[in-house]
C-alpha cells in the first residue's frame, strides 16, 4: 500500500466522522494528534503486508506502546481507524 493511499483514507475517514484530527508521516508512521490541542492520538505504522498497520496509543509514560501486552494490534487499516475512534485508550491525553 502507498503512503498517499494511507493518507487519502485517514482524511476521509476523518471527514465522515466529524473531522478535528490530523496526522503527520514522520520515520515511515502516521501519528494521528487532536487538532484542538494538539494532543497525540494514535500512531499507525505500515507492517508492509498488504494494508495491515500497527497500532499504538500515547501512554503515561509520554511515549508510544502497544495496545496490548502480547505483541501489539496489528489490523487493515479501516479496522484501525474504527478501532481508534470507539477506544478510549486513544483519547486519554485528548
Amino acid at each position: 500500500m502507498k503512503y498517499d493511499d494511507i493518507a487519502a483514507r485517514i482524511e476521509a475517514f476523518d471527514d465522515a466522522n466529524g473531522g478535528g484530527v490530523g496526522y503527520y508521516e514522520d520515520k515511515g508512521a502516521y501519528h494521528l494528534y487532536l487538532l484542538a490541542t494538539d494532543a497525540p492520538i494514535a500512531r499507525l505504522k505500515p507492517t508492509g503486508n498488504g494494508d495491515e498497520i500497527r497500532l499504538e496509543y500515547w501512554s503515561h509514560r509520554r511515549r508510544w506502546e502497544d495496545v496490548d501486552d502480547m505483541g501489539g494490534v496489528v489490523l487493515p487499516l479501516d479496522e484501525a481507524l474504527e478501532f481508534i475512534a470507539n477506544e478510549g485508550v486513544f483519547w486519554t491525553w485528548t
